[in-house]
């Protein structure tokens, strides 16, 4: 069996077994199949999934999360410049996201029986990125979701140990969120008056210096071509 028949079959079982939850979405790509869930059903769904026999997720390879802030946007369209040259900082702006679908929480299940892997998304609104835990399903989801409350701020309610993995305890903010400052909040140094490391705000100005403009180049303008050397040409 080949890994799109897998996955017409697995999209079969999920049409049967999902019948009751009509709010769930397929998105079907090129060797893999995402499962967008509303948020208030993912327990249920993840249980089916696990435990009925055509499905079989007895594994949960990978739980991160995403912020759809900016999203689609790029940072490297470019615009061309005469003699404006490279040496210039850009700010870095973010555009406001849907409030109401400004992260997800994504997860990664495996099926060993049925040789197969499912990708399943629950959105979630900015003010309270709350969603039900997963690990009583899958216990190796403990660590996954503290790194997605880490870097992202999502909440996971009922888990048994929600705090930093990856950042300091008295970190401040979540990184991975695009409106986090790339220089951070707070820096950090050694203080000898005191004799111990201190925090204290930021001393740097915000911004990416990285080129935002191109120079026309003849090179690459259609019907160009190289001048043929002196010696070619004799």
């Amino acid at each position: 069996m080949t890994p799109e028949d897998r996955l017409e079959k697995l999209e079969e079982a999920l049409e049967e077994h999902l019948e009751d939850f009509a709010d769930c979405r397929r998105e079907r790509a090129p060797g893999e199949l995402t499962l967008t869930v509303p948020r208030e059903q993912l327990i249920p769904v993840m249980r089916v999934l696990r435990e009925t026999r055509d499905l079989a997720f007895e594994q949960c390879i990978d739980v991160c999360g995403v912020d759809y802030a900016a999203y689609g946007d790029s940072e490297w369209v470019t615009t061309s410049a005469a003699n404006a040259g490279f040496g210039r900082g850009a700010v870095r702006d973010t555009r406001e996201a849907d409030p109401q679908n400004r992260f997800a929480a994504v997860y990664h299940l495996l099926s060993m029986d049925n040789n197969v892997r499912l990708r399943v998304k629950t959105f979630l609104d900015a003010d309270r990125p709350i969603v039900d835990s997963v690990v009583d399903i899958w216990a190796s989801a403990l660590w996954y979701e503290r790194e997605a409350f880490d870097l992202f701020g999502i909440m996971f309610q009922g888990h048994p140990d929600l705090r930093r993995i990856l950042t300091d305890y008295g970190f401040i903010g979540h990184p991975f969120r695009k409106d986090f400052p790339l220089i951070g909040h707070v820096e950090m140094r050694y203080d000898p008056e005191q004799q111990r490391v201190i925090y204290e705000p930021v001393s740097i100005e915000p911004r990416t210096l990285v080129p935002r403009v191109i120079r026309e180049d003849s090179r690459y303008e259609e019907g160009w071509k190289p001048q043929a050397s002196t010696e070619e040409a004799e």
